[in-house]
C-alpha cells in the first residue's frame, strides 16, 4: 500500500508546498485513489509517477477550496487526454455541484461519466476489489470526514496437506481456491475456499483524515488501524493564539491522541503557511515535529510534498524522499 503527497500546506501554498491533495496506491501503482484535490494537483501530479488515466476514485473531506479548486482542472485536462473509463466521486454534494457549475460555465465537457456518491450518507461505505472504505464525521467549521482504507482480497495460501487428505488431486481447482472461489468437485463435492486456504497476515488499514480539531473522534476508527495520516496545522503555543475558530488540530492534540489510541505510525501534514523548512524566521517546520515527538513514541512523520510512504505488509511504514523531476 503506497500513498503520495501532492500538496501539504494549509489553506494557501506556499513555494515548496502546495495545498492539499494524497495520492493512495493500494495494488501497486494503478489503479489509484486521490484524497483531496486543491489547486494546482494537477500540475503535482505531472511531477509524480500516477496518471489521470489509471485514477479510479476521487474522495474529497471537505468543501473548502484548500481541498477542491484543483477538481475542474484535473477533471477537464483528464478528458482532453482521452480519458474514457467513468471516474467514481465521492464528495459533499456542494462539490458535485461545483463541478457541475464550473463545467457548466466553462464551455466544458468531459468524455467520460462522473458517477457522484454522497459522502455524508450515514450509511457510506465504497469498495472495489483492492481496499473498502468507511468514514467517520469530523470536526469542523463545516461538514468533513475521515477516510478509512482498509485492504482487501488478501492472498491466500493453500493448505496443501488438508487437500492431499481429503483426496484433491493437484489441478485448476487448487488455483481457483488460492483465488478465493469456491469449487464443485465431479463426485459432487463442494470445497469452499475458506476450507483449504488461511490468510497469513492482517489487512494493511489507513486513516486519511480531513480537517478536525477533535482527534478523538477517531477512537473507534483508529483500533486496528496502522497509520493515521492527520493535519497538524499549528503547534499548540500558536494555536492558543488564534484561538478556536478555524477548528484544526494543533501537532500535540495529534501526537496526545496517536499515543493514546496505540496507533504505530503517524504521518501529520496541512501545516500552516508560517511553518518555513528553511531556519531563520520564527516560526520552524521542526518546531511541530518537536512537539509532536514531545508526546507520541510511536514512528513520526512530517509529510513534505512528493514524498512516499510504502504500508509493507509486516506493517512497518517507510519513506522514500521526493525525487526531483524536470
Amino acid at each position: 500500500m503506497e500513498f503520495t503527497f501532492l500538496g501539504t500546506s494549509a489553506g494557501t501554498p506556499t513555494r515548496a508546498r502546495n495545498v492539499t491533495a494524497l495520492a493512495l496506491a493500494p495494488g501497486g501503482r494503478k489503479p489509484w485513489y486521490l484524497v483531496d484535490c486543491g489547486e494546482g494537483t494537477q500540475h503535482q501530479l505531472l511531477r509524480s509517477h500516477y496518471s489521470v488515466m489509471q485514477l479510479r476514485a476521487i474522495f474529497i473531506t471537505h468543501i473548502h477550496g484548500d481541498h477542491t479548486f484543483g477538481l475542474p482542472g484535473l477533471l477537464t485536462s483528464a478528458s482532453m487526454l482521452g480519458r474514457t473509463e467513468p471516474l467514481d466521486v465521492i464528495a459533499p454534494v456542494q462539490t458535485h455541484r461545483f463541478i457541475r457549475t464550473t463545467l457548466d460555465n466553462s464551455d466544458s465537457t468531459l468524455s467520460y461519466t462522473l458517477n457522484f456518491i454522497d459522502s455524508e450518507t450515514p450509511d457510506f461505505f465504497w469498495q472495489d476489489q483492492f481496499v473498502t472504505v468507511s468514514n467517520v464525521a469530523l470536526s469542523h467549521r463545516v461538514p468533513c470526514r475521515a477516510y478509512v482504507f482498509t485492504e482487501r482480497n488478501l492472498e491466500r495460501q493453500l493448505l496443501h496437506r488438508k487437500l492431499q487428505l481429503d483426496g484433491v488431486e493437484p489441478g485448476p481447482s487448487w488455483g481457483a481456491l488460492q483465488k478465493g472461489h469456491d469449487v464443485s468437485l465431479e463426485d459432487g463435492r463442494v470445497l469452499t475456499s475458506d476450507q483449504y486456504t488461511r490468510i497469513s497476515r492482517v489487512a494493511r488499514r489507513l486513516i486519511v483524515a480531513g480537517d478536525n480539531d477533535n482527534p478523538d473522534l477517531l477512537a473507534d476508527a483508529a483500533d486496528g488501524c496502522h497509520v493515521l495520516v492527520h493535519e497538524a496545522t499549528y503547534t499548540q503555543e500558536v494555536a492558543d493564539k488564534v484561538g478556536p475558530w478555524p477548528q484544526h488540530s494543533s501537532a500535540r492534540q495529534v501526537a496526545r491522541f496517536a499515543q493514546q489510541a496505540r496507533l504505530p505510525h503517524l504521518v501529520l501534514t496541512h501545516f500552516s503557511s508560517r511553518y518555513q523548512a528553511a531556519p531563520g524566521g520564527p516560526y520552524h517546520i521542526n518546531q511541530l515535529a518537536d512537539e509532536a515527538r514531545d508526546h507520541y513514541r510511536g514512528q513520526l512523520f512530517l509529510a513534505r510534498d512528493f514524498d512516499t510512504y510504502r504500508l509493507n505488509k509486516d506493517l512497518s511504514l517507510t519513506c522514500q524522499p521526493p525525487i526531483e523531476r524536470q
